[in-house]
């Protein structure tokens, strides 16, 4: 990026000598180099500008000015054939070559996006970046990212944004110490990407300066490179729906590859905390999974078998609902004790037959 700020420097400062050194005689020194400055900020403007467009809008940009360029042209010849008046026929040239210049350049970006660059052969669509997959906070944070690209089942290159990794270092050296937890743990799992040999990890310098927010950040990066967002935000997934960006969702791959809970099946968890409704209690599986269970506030702190009565399955996770009752606690507990005691029945003469005989 530093090297960036710096060819932009020269450049500016070799445009306003230039065109303070190419000056006419009348003109001051000065304003010369101010006009060449200006000039040359206004260039930096448009590369800015064009560096967030993506390919397929910057060559339907440039056909279309091309096309409007021409039929100006053609426009100028014949007009410079009919009438006497220069004035006016120089008049109606310079409209028509701003108008039909501008109706080009418009046309051509609204309809770049349609244009098909694999069947081009020069520009493939690897070319086009639509096998990069940006990676944001929250997924990297999460963690299981590196498990799935570890497999191989992510191709292409995993993009991590500049304003990204910013986000994670203020999140590292927060003063709340589960923050600053969850921070560190985003960079441990950054290395830990970086150091997989069949991963390819590019760090993205592109930045949106007018967009405060790293979401739309991401949905803006994400046109420019036309590629997918790897999230398990589901306000983020929502949003670039809408936007038309592809995403592809952590905690949906999760959801699919759960087993399938059935409603009727006895669970074993422990409760963990009270719920929101009255004499509800909280258990959390190994994966995360919350368990709702009726009549079971009292049993805080207990682990117990519960009936599953529902299983709520959504893009965000899913919730499994069940209800504890002492009927499937006593029925539990007699099956652990019926087969401890067969165990028990089982081992014991074995044992007898061990001990050793006395001397009479």
């Amino acid at each position: 990026m530093l090297d960036f700020i710096l060819v932009r420097v020269i450049f500016v400062a070799v445009f306003s000598f230039a065109a303070a050194y190419f000056r006419p005689e009348a003109d001051p020194f000065w304003s010369a180099a101010l006009l060449g400055g200006a000039v040359a900020f206004f260039a930096i403007f448009l590369e800015r500008r064009f560096a967030r467009i993506s390919l397929k809008r910057t060559i339907g940009i440039t056909i279309g000015l091309v096309s409007g360029l021409f039929s100006a042209a053609l426009v100028s010849v014949v007009l410079s054939h009919v009438g006497d008046n220069a004035s006016s026929i120089r008049f109606i040239q310079i409209v028509c070559l701003l108008v039909l210049v501008y109706f080009g350049a418009a046309t051509g970006a609204a309809k770049g996006e349609l244009l098909n660059l694999g069947a081009l052969g020069v520009f493939g669509e690897s070319e086009v970046h639509s096998s990069y997959k940006i990676l944001d906070t929250s997924v990297i944070i999460d963690g299981r990212i590196a498990d799935i690209a570890e497999t191989g089942f992510l191709d292409g290159v995993l993009v991590i944004p500049q304003f990204v990794l910013h986000e994670l270092q203020m999140v590292a050296d927060s003063q709340d110490s589960m923050k600053r937890t969850r921070g560190r743990r985003g960079l441990d799992v950054l290395q830990r990407i970086q150091q997989m040999t069949k991963v390819k990890v590019k760090i993205a310098d592109e930045d949106f300066p007018q967009v405060r927010e790293v979401d739309m950040k991401l949905i803006e990066l994400a046109k420019v490179y036309n590629c997918k967002i790897v999230t398990n935000d589901f306000n983020l997934n929502k949003v670039a729906h809408v936007r038309g960006v592809e995403v592809l969702n952590i905690n949906e791959l999760t959801n699919s590859l759960k087993p399938v809970v059935l409603p009727g099946e006895l669970m074993r968890v422990f409760i963990l905390k009270e719920g929101k409704e009255y004499n509800q209690g909280v258990a959390y599986l190994d994966d995360g999974t919350m368990v709702v269970v009726d009549n079971a506030r009292r049993m805080i702190s207990k682990t117990v078998d519960i009936s599953v009565t529902s299983v709520l399955q959504t893009t965000a996770g899913k919730m499994i609902f069940g209800k504890f009752e002492e009927r499937n606690q006593t029925a539990a507990t007699v099956a652990t004790s019926a087969a401890n005691l067969q165990t028990t029945e089982r081992v014991a003469p074995e044992r007898r037959r061990e001990q050793p005989v006395g001397e009479v």
